[in-house]
């Protein structure tokens, strides 16, 4: 048995999961109804879920505390990276709709009781008031928005603290993160509930109705993180992006694939900043605030379920309609983490550009929560890989300039 567990923990946490992959599906199809299995994965993005928001708090408060004027941290880099790769991923999508439109069945079977927000205005009235939040109540109810302008706050007003403060702080912080390890360590486990959950809960024939509209969902993002991302990683670089974005993709886009939550993976790309050798001062604040704003799947999902729902009702939209949607649902993708539901209760936002009637843009929503298992993976994936990317390559950018 101490055989065994040695040689599992000398075993890659990437292939550990691979193995936990493989047994949850076969487990999924063999004995989908002993569901006890599957309270292996809600425990894990459970635990996640409940250090995250402390953890944030930690780092940001701790790590503001310690910084100097002057200081670099580039963070006004990798919020513009964050604004304009979600652009461009909205733009992605509107380009794949002319190369590969696609029609919807809607009916009443896709229809969802689900609330959607009434426009942009309403989703950024939430984030400002988010932002206003008990500090208290938003490290419970792990409102991201408001634990970082607490933690800013703090963070500022720390710095005048003493020494031994200071140094509490920090104590926290690695207390912290190192509880995320052991949480982390345990993905295999978690991993294998949550595949299990999914096999046995929908099967793998049940998306096969709607497989063009996955094609077109995964293909884009797979060409946003494989062709759009190394693009700008190449000009803000100047030197081969590739093994930088296969890094993020395995190590970050592989459990947000199966945790499903941007949140849930702060953890992970926290310990994935500190590997690469970041600065702790930017990945500390950028990846949280990556998490809430950096949504370039998102704003692909909002793209093309809208445009999907256009071209079942023979509407007809020029590129300059098309550019302004993607200037829209980059906007709204930015709040996609603040609502319910994320990206697919957006969706009615960007139908409103064309006249399209909630009803029948909550059926597109409907739709979107049918192929949601495979969309919402893929989605989560995209947008936690691309926050440690933009991050790293705000740095090294700096770096080659210096």
């Amino acid at each position: 048995m101490k055989r065994f567990i040695s040689t599992w923990n000398r075993t890659s946490l990437i292939k550990r999961i691979a193995i936990g992959v493989v047994i949850g599906a076969v487990l999924g199809l063999l004995v989908p109804k002993f569901t006890v299995i599957g309270l292996l994965g809600d425990m894990f993005v459970g635990g996640l879920k409940a250090i995250a928001p402390l953890l944030v708090f930690a780092l940001v408060a701790n790590a503001l505390s310690q910084t100097r004027e002057g200081q670099q941290s580039n963070m006004k880099t990798v919020i513009v990276l964050y604004l304009f790769g979600t652009f461009a991923a909205a733009l992605t999508a509107v380009i794949s709709h002319y190369i590969f439109p696609i029609s919807l069945k809607l009916g009443a079977a896709a229809a969802t009781k689900a609330t959607a927000p009434q426009g942009v205005g309403e989703v950024f009235k939430d984030l400002l008031l988010k932002m206003v939040d008990n500090p208290v109540n938003a490290l419970a109810q792990a409102n991201y928005i408001g634990v970082l302008v607490w933690a800013v706050v703090f963070g500022f007003a720390m710095r005048t603290a003493s020494t031994h403060t200071k140094d509490l702080l920090h104590t926290l912080a690695e207390v912290t993160s190192q509880i995320v390890r052991w949480i982390i360590n345990l993905a295999p486990f978690g991993i294998l509930g949550l595949v299990f959950n999914t096999i046995s809960e929908n099967g793998v024939g049940v998306l096969a109705d709607y497989g063009v509209l996955i094609l077109v969902l995964v293909g884009t993002m797979a060409f946003v993180a494989l062709v759009v991302n190394p693009i700008i990683a190449f000009v803000m670089m100047g030197k081969n992006p590739f093994p930088l974005v296969f890094r993020c993709l395995k190590d970050s886009g592989i459990t947000a694939f199966f945790t499903r939550s941007s949140a849930a993976n702060i953890p992970v790309n926290l310990q994935l900043c500190k590997d690469l050798g970041l600065n702790p001062d930017t990945y500390s604040v950028s990846i949280p605030l990556g998490s809430t704003i950096n949504m370039a799947g998102a704003a692909v999902t909002i793209n093309v379920l809208t445009l999907a729902a256009v071209t079942t009702l023979g509407i007809q939209v020029d590129f300059a309609t098309a550019l302004i949607l993607s200037v829209v649902s980059a906007i709204s993708a930015c709040g996609a983490s603040g609502i319910a539901g994320g990206s697919l209760l957006l969706v009615p936002v960007a139908c409103s550009l064309f006249g399209i009637s909630n009803d029948l843009a909550m059926q597109v929503v409907g739709v979107g929560f049918i192929v949601g298992v495979i969309q919402d993976s893929c989605e989560t994936a995209l947008n936690s890989s691309t926050d440690v990317l933009f991050t790293a390559v705000a740095e090294k950018s700096h770096w080659k300039k210096v």
